[in-house]
C-alpha cells in the first residue's frame, strides 16, 4: 500500500531537496528538515521564505497555515485510534501526512480496527524514503537544470486529486469539495499562497457543518 505513495511522492521529494540547496540550505540541513518537519508543502514555504529578512514569526505563521489541514486529519482519524495509548498515538500522528489519512480514514470506516502496527507498515515506508529522496535532491539536484520544466511537481497533486476522488461516493461530497476550491482560488488570487490552503479547507468544513445532517445520520448519531 505504501509503494504508490513512495513512486508518487519521489519527484516531490527530489524537487524540495534541489530547492533547499538552490535556496541556501545545505544537504544536512535540507535532509534535517525533511525528517523533523515531514511535510512537503510546508518545507516549500519555509525554505522561500528563509534568507528573505522575513519575521520569524511570520515563517511559523505560514508554515501553520498550510499545516493546519492536519488538525482536522488528527480529529477525524482519532476515533479509530482511540484504543491505542497515549504515547503511540502521539507517535502516530507525527506520521499522518495525506496519504496516511485517506487509507486510515477509508480503512477505519470499512469497520476494520485499525491497528498501530498496520499503521506503522504504512507510515515507515514512506518517511523513509521521503528522507531518502530529500537527500538524493539536495546532492545531485543541481544536475537538474531546471526541474519545474520536467513538470514533477505536478505528479503529487494528481495523487492527491486521486485521493480526493475516492471519497466521491460520500454523500454531499460535490459541493463541499466545490466550494472548497472555488474559496481557495479566490484567496490564491486575492490573499495568496500560502493562505488559499486553509480558506479552502475551512470553507469545506464551514459548508459541511451547514448543511442539515440526513435522516438517517441523525439515527444513527442518536442511537
Amino acid at each position: 500500500m505504501s509503494v504508490p505513495v513512495v513512486v508518487a511522492s519521489a519527484p516531490f521529494a527530489i524537487l524540495f531537496g534541489a530547492l533547499a540547496v538552490d535556496n541556501g540550505l545545505s544537504v544536512y540541513e535540507a535532509t534535517f528538515m525533511s525528517a523533523t518537519i515531514y511535510a512537503g508543502a510546508s518545507q516549500l514555504v519555509g525554505i522561500e521564505l528563509f534568507g528573505q529578512n522575513v519575521a520569524p514569526w511570520l515563517v511559523v505563521l505560514s508554515i501553520f497555515a498550510v499545516n493546519f489541514r492536519h488538525v482536522l486529519y488528527s480529529a477525524a482519524v482519532g476515533q479509530f485510534i482511540s484504543h491505542w495509548s497515549v504515547f503511540k498515538q502521539a507517535f502516530g500522528y507525527f506520521f499522518l501526512v495525506d496519504p496516511q489519512y485517506a487509507e486510515t480514514e477509508r480503512l477505519g470506516e470499512s469497520g476494520e480496527q485499525v491497528s498501530f502496527a498496520w499503521y506503522m507498515g504504512m507510515a515507515t515506508p514512506i518517511y523513509v524514503f521521503w528522507v531518502a529522496e530529500s537527500a538524493l535532491g539536495a546532492l545531485f539536484g543541481r544536475l537538474i537544470p531546471n526541474p519545474h520544466a520536467l513538470g514533477l511537481d505536478f505528479l503529487l497533486p494528481i495523487y492527491f486529486l486521486g485521493l480526493v476522488m475516492s471519497f466521491r461516493k460520500r454523500s454531499r461530497w460535490l459541493p463541499i469539495v466545490v466550494a472548497s476550491a472555488v474559496a481557495s482560488m479566490i484567496a490564491y488570487k486575492t490573499i495568496g499562497s500560502p493562505w488559499h490552503v486553509t480558506v479552502g479547507a475551512l470553507a469545506g468544513v464551514l459548508l459541511a457543518a451547514a448543511l442539515p445532517v440526513r435522516a438517517g445520520a441523525a439515527a444513527e448519531a442518536t442511537a
